[in-house]
């Protein structure tokens, strides 16, 4: 899996630490190259000479006066101990530094230890190479440990810093950006309210002028087409009314023909609350906490006056979900017409939970001959009927208007035919508001 981020807000601060973390890395190097480590050596140095001032007048085997000692000691701070003295002043505890060994035995001509205890102040160990087994005690009273660690803490405060400062602007930046991706979320569900504000970088805001511009096109073009629908249905129930008051006055010998012209009257009524019901479910509407098991238990009740075998299950885990009743009635209702429609014998209806306990799940079997798989998910488009399998009936309306109302509640639908035949009708309702 790629730890590189996919969102662009992810991308920008990703890419700001990265460049801050290179640019430390490469000022710490540099830093500890061409400043600490010249003044360690410098100091190192230093020391060198002052030890050489100690044992200027030694020779192999001569042991130092207590005397001469402890008057050195007054003047320079600096004391000659033995390996048993040193060890009772805090040897053992001390840390060698090979580099400053090398380093320290260059400049007195032989093989040189340099040790350094973490106390404060710092103290300086060296056994010189004039006087081996004698250990030079040298206190550091100007140089302290934090000397070396505030170097660490101050590119890590920099860099933390630096990469607070770049999340904050990254955030910043792609905050209009974030609001345009869920204005768009809420154009997609038919919700054409929401009018940007337009702030940011020159770019960002001609991109949302030119969203709230679409915006305002898709919701004049939807007020249109719903009027324009609404005024033909209503023109066509007209005339259909008119030819049905006119076949109940037609005499008996023309029965035939008037059964015939009540039907496709009928249809065609059918037809037309298909095209109404398909724009009304189009803009997201209040959702409320219902009990889904009720709901389905209802329709499945009412769908028993088709002759046909229903058998209900419910899941009684599943607890009250925010839903638009009136819209998952229609929605279980077609689900249960369609099986009616394409399938002989009986029809199982169910409800359950998904895997992850995200959503409610409402299922549909029927033992029809199901849908070939290539059409699986073009039959959710408006007119598509899946004519090949399952006969072309209806006006193709009734799986869009599922997914319409279904899309409206952020749930999904999909189609799944079952290996040992028929198919399986299952929605996907959130169990709780995203």
């Amino acid at each position: 899996m790629s730890m590189f981020p996919k969102s662009a807000f992810g991308q920008t601060v990703f890419l700001v630490a990265a460049l801050l973390l290179i640019n430390q890395v490469v000022s710490y190097i540099t830093v500890s190259l061409y400043v600490v480590k010249p003044t360690i050596e410098q100091v190192n140095l230093i020391l060198a000479k002052q030890i050489k001032t100690v044992f200027i007048d030694w020779e192999d085997g001569v042991e130092i006066s207590d005397e001469v000692s402890e008057k050195f000691f007054e003047i320079t701070g600096i004391e000659v101990m033995t390996q048993r003295q040193a060890m009772s002043e805090g040897l053992a505890q001390t840390r060698e530094y090979s580099m400053l060994s090398r380093s320290m035995s260059e400049q007195l001509h032989g093989s040189a230890r340099v040790r350094i205890s973490q106390t404060d102040p710092l103290v300086y160990w060296v056994e010189a190479p004039q006087a081996p087994g004698y250990w030079v005690k040298v206190p550091l009273t100007g140089f302290k440990e934090n000397n070396l660690e505030f170097l660490t803490f101050y590119l890590s405060s920099i860099g933390f810093l630096s990469v607070l400062g770049g999340w904050l602007f990254a955030r910043h930046l792609n905050r209009p950006l974030k609001a345009l991706q869920q204005a768009a979320v809420k154009v997609g569900v038919g919700d054409f309210s929401t009018k940007l504000e337009e702030h940011g970088s020159t770019e960002v805001i001609e991109v949302t002028r030119a969203f709230n511009q679409m915006s305002r096109g898709i919701a004049a073009l939807e007020n249109d087409r719903r009027l324009l629908m609404a005024g033909v249905s209503h023109d066509l129930r007209t005339p259909l009314t008119r030819i049905r008051l006119a076949t109940e006055m037609m005499s008996d010998e023309e029965d035939y023909l008037r059964e015939g012209i009540i039907y496709d009257i009928e249809d065609m009524n059918a037809i037309i609350d298909q095209f109404i019901e398909y724009l009304r479910h189009h803009k997201r509407e209040e959702l409320a906490l219902e009990d889904l098991n009720a709901i389905v238990s209802e329709v499945v009740h009412s769908e028993q006056k088709h002759q046909r075998t229903i058998t209900f299950s419910e899941n009684p885990s599943i607890s009250n979900i925010p839903l638009s009743m009136v819209a998952i009635k229609r929605v279980i209702t077609n689900m249960i017409e369609n099986a009616i429609r394409y399938s002989d014998g009986d029809i199982d209806v169910e409800t359950a939970l998904s895997r992850d306990k995200k959503y409610a799940m409402v299922i549909v079997k029927d033992h029809g001959p199901g849908i070939p798989e290539s059409e699986l998910e073009t039959v959710f488009e408006p007119f598509k009927q899946g004519d090949a399998a399952r006969g072309s009936e209806g006006s193709g309306l009734g799986l869009a208007i599922i997914k319409r109302i279904v899309d409206m509640h952020g749930g999904k639908v999909k189609l799944v035919n079952r290996p040992e035949g028929g198919l399986n009708a299952e929605v996907y309702l959130p169990v709780k508001v995203s």
